[in-house]
């Protein structure tokens, strides 16, 4: 009876958990598409002239002011860059405190959900003023090819596990652990898991 009632309870936990974090993930887009919003009147600027910067079309970017949803984490990491803001305080907020070294411990970076089959783990949240941004990337398997994204500046990406192909103007390279790829972000690129085991790899964008 007590068994059957632990069971239960456990069940319950999972369930709202679930839920919580079902909510926020809802939440997090929404919020994101006001505090960009916010930026970009409080710097005088268009919706054109801000679409333009990011080189995409002046609806799309409206669509990401609208809902939030679908933005890709180098619009987010641009338009901190344009903003003289960062991705912390668009993404959380809050603004970020370190100046000097941020230790981030092992699976405490700051959790990020921009697209499905996607999930960043930002390991230099806390860092200020940061000119590049480190992120752990998990791709989950069985995902369509990616959406191709561009941004300036440059980029790494290093397969830390599993199997994954970089998707870059129009070439597809597989990514084993261990291999590393330094390329121009200008470009359309992307990646997916290979495969049918998740893939892990850390990136390194540079403005």
């Amino acid at each position: 009876m007590i068994d059957n009632i632990n069971k239960k309870c456990y069940t319950v936990k999972i369930i709202l958990k679930f839920k919580r974090r079902c909510i926020k993930m809802l939440e997090q887009p929404r919020l994101v598409a006001m505090r960009i919003r916010e930026l970009r009147d409080i710097a005088g600027y268009s919706v054109e002239e801000t679409a333009e910067k990011l080189n995409i079309k002046a609806e799309q970017y409206a669509q990401y002011e609208q809902d939030g949803t679908d933005i890709p984490i180098s619009v987010v990491y641009a338009l901190a860059h344009i903003y003289k803001s960062d991705t912390t305080e668009i993404l959380t907020g809050k603004s970020p405190k370190k100046i000097l070294l941020s230790l981030v411990k092992k699976g405490q970076g700051l959790k990020v959900e921009r697209f499905e089959g996607y999930n960043y783990e930002n390991i230099a949240h806390q860092y200020k003023n940061k000119t590049m941004e480190p992120m752990i990337v998990t791709l989950d398997p069985g995902g369509e090819a990616p959406k191709m994204v561009m941004h300036s500046g440059q980029e790494i990406n290093y397969c830390l596990e599993g199997r994954m192909t970089l998707y870059h103007d129009g070439n597809e390279i597989i990514l084993e652990e261990g291999d590393c790829a330094y390329f121009d972000p200008t470009k359309p690129h992307g990646q997916c898991a290979a495969g049918d085991a998740p893939a892990k790899f850390l990136t390194v964008i540079n403005e």
